[in-house]
């Protein structure tokens, strides 16, 4: 039987790294995208960087990173980030530049800087895009941190892997269920936070 405090502590260790390495590929993200929004160059190298990590199968993703970096925490965090990269890249720069040109056009006539056109015409319009991006990106890093209990990340992982391996259906159970109703806390959050900062005339 598994007890409730080992599933805790997994589950605590779970959402610590999961989410840990969702931040660190927002903050990965974040400057390339505003960057590349005025550089084409610049896009086309990093949506075809984001494109070439998404098409290796996550566990390959993970197993590259053992001979590079090694196995533990951080080469999981690591692992993980470079999965989430292309839905928040990709999302985020359809948003920020599939903002109608002629709104662009009259906050340059009315004497808008660049960042305050970011800030006040670009990101609004791009909320649904964005946060649809970090949507897919927060319930993929949950999935992919079980895998990278084969390297020392931990979490609920090592629970369902060590209970695979037992033929331990109770612990296989332990470790997934927890998974499932982080996915799904995840896909309400965050729906809930889209509509909330999404402006009401972008809204459905």
């Amino acid at each position: 039987m598994v007890l409730t405090g080992e599933v805790l502590q997994a589950t605590l260790e779970h959402l610590l790294l999961a989410y840990a390495a969702l931040a660190a590929g927002i903050l990965v993200a974040a400057p390339l995208i505003f960057f590349s929004l005025y550089s084409a160059k610049l896009a086309s190298l990093i949506m075809k960087f984001s494109n070439l990590v998404q098409a290796i199968p996550s566990f390959a993703v993970v197993a590259l990173v053992v001979p590079l970096i090694g196995i533990g925490f951080t080469p999981a965090v690591i692992a993980i980030m470079l999965r989430v990269l292309l839905p928040i890249i990709k999302n985020t720069y359809i948003g920020l530049f599939n903002v109608d040109p002629a709104l662009i056009e009259s906050s340059k006539g009315i004497g808008l800087s660049e960042f305050q056109i970011i800030r006040h015409v670009r990101l609004p319009n791009a909320y649904p895009a964005i946060f649809a991006g970090i949507k897919f990106a927060a319930i993929l890093a949950n999935s992919i941190a079980v895998l990278t209990a084969l390297i020392g990340g931990g979490g609920l992982g090592s629970i369902i892997f060590e209970g695979l391996t037992n033929f331990n259906t109770s612990k296989v159970l332990a470790g997934t269920l927890p998974v499932i109703g982080i996915a799904l806390f995840l896909d309400f959050s965050f729906s809930r936070i889209e509509r909330w900062l999404t402006p009401e005339y972008l809204q459905k």
